[in-house]
């Protein structure tokens, strides 16, 4: 495994969160032994964000933003949903009595300026239902929903449970990124899973071993043919593939907008790439040692686009398009918003240092990207197929 980016540059964190910290180290030794003295990776990183109360997400701490780890697209500005709306609206036009399921809503800015947007463009759809784990984030969402639109907030809901058919649009707004991946370390012989394992000193440790699930094995065997032989880690993230085949499974018509960071199969596993996509994000500070800080800091990695629309593909879902964040955008027209007019001169300046974020390939604009789904539609959505990178999947 990489050694990690910059940990003497970490912040440290103060004496609740280090309690908090070892409270959830110490369940995660506890569970370790049980399960035979290690775990993979993707249980691991399952415990330090999910696990009740303890884990990143379960825990009343700020998350996005100001005192938080990350921003997102939404919280960056409304400009953001308002040009992902007129995605929406394409879709609702081509459905009668069409939903709109959201995963991960965040501090619930994107669901608002959405809603505001459809409700200008007479796009509203039945239901807003909205699908979040973390309980702080719920809260906050529901606050924002109703100093924000209260006008708009009959039409949400919160689900804890995917419902059982769809039609209307899906999206997920950086949450594969969030889901728990396996890890993978190919040398010229073998293939290793990487484990978590207690050392003599009480430590977490990483561990090599063989691979023990065979759909995992199947998926790992294919990355090496495309690496070869050689001295690589990467990630593998089997439970995107299960989430993305339960939401095709219950779309009977619409589409699905996935939006995050990531690659192609071919950028993913490119040679730059050999140590894998892996990060952690503390306190606004970015490095690569997972082991550190449990339950305070984020973990994730970029998402591989080509084996969701792989699962897409073989789940009967059509694959619409596959652009850039800043292709996206532009097609959904941010550059054209009324808002944009402002005679405000600092409002304008604003707005424009908005918009580079978003679009610019410095920024934003090349490294996030938008895989669209579409099931039973009609017809093609237009802005979709704006600099359609689908063939590089």
């Amino acid at each position: 495994m990489k050694s990690p980016l910059m940990p003497t540059t970490l912040p440290i964190p103060d004496e609740n969160a280090q309690q908090h910290s070892e409270k959830l180290l110490s369940r995660i030794k506890y569970l370790i032994g049980i399960a035979g003295g290690k775990i993979n990776f993707a249980d691991y990183m399952n415990l330090c964000l999910y696990y009740p109360n303890l884990g990143y997400y379960s825990v009343d701490s700020p998350k996005i933003n100001y005192g938080g780890d990350f921003t997102t697209a939404p919280e960056i500005s409304s400009l953001f949903s308002r040009a992902f709306a007129h995605h929406v609206m394409d879709v609702m036009k081509q459905l009668f009595n069409a939903d709109i399921l959201e995963f991960g809503a965040g501090s619930g800015k994107m669901v608002v300026d959405i809603l505001l947007e459809l409700d200008h463009l007479n796009s509203l759809p039945n239901n807003y239902f909205i699908i979040e784990v973390s309980a702080n984030l719920r809260t906050r969402q529901r606050r924002l929903i109703e100093d924000a639109i209260p006008h708009l907030s009959h039409l949400i809901q919160w689900l804890d449970y995917l419902p059982t058919n769809l039609t209307g649009v899906i999206l997920a707004n950086e949450v594969c990124d969030a889901m728990p991946f396996h890890l993978l370390y190919f040398s010229d012989e073998h293939i290793e899973e990487l484990y978590i394992k207690i050392n003599s000193a009480g430590e977490l440790q990483w561990y090599k071993n063989e691979i023990l699930e065979s759909e995992l094995l199947i998926k790992a065997q294919k990355v090496q043919q495309i690496i070869g032989h050689q001295e690589y880690t990467t990630e593998i993230n089997i439970l995107s593939d299960l989430w993305l085949i339960s939401i095709a499974e219950l779309l009977d018509q619409g589409a699905i907008f996935i939006i995050d960071y990531g690659y192609s199969q071919n950028d993913y596993y490119h040679q730059e790439r050999r140590l894998g996509t892996l990060m952690c994000y503390f306190q606004n500070r970015g490095h690569d040692n997972p082991l550190l800080f449990p339950g305070l800091q984020d973990i994730t990695a970029h998402v591989n686009f080509s084996s969701l629309a792989t699962v897409a593909y073989n789940h009967n879902l059509d694959i619409a398009g596959f652009q850039s964040q800043a292709n996206f955008l532009i097609s959904g027209d941010i550059l054209k918003l009324e808002t944009l007019r402002s005679h405000d001169p600092l409002r304008s300046i604003q707005q424009a240092s908005e918009i580079k974020q978003l679009i610019l390939p410095s920024e934003m604009g090349e490294s996030f990207k938008v895989l669209t789904l579409t099931n039973n539609l009609k017809f093609l959505l237009p802005r979709i197929q704006f600099n359609d990178q689908s063939h590089r999947l």
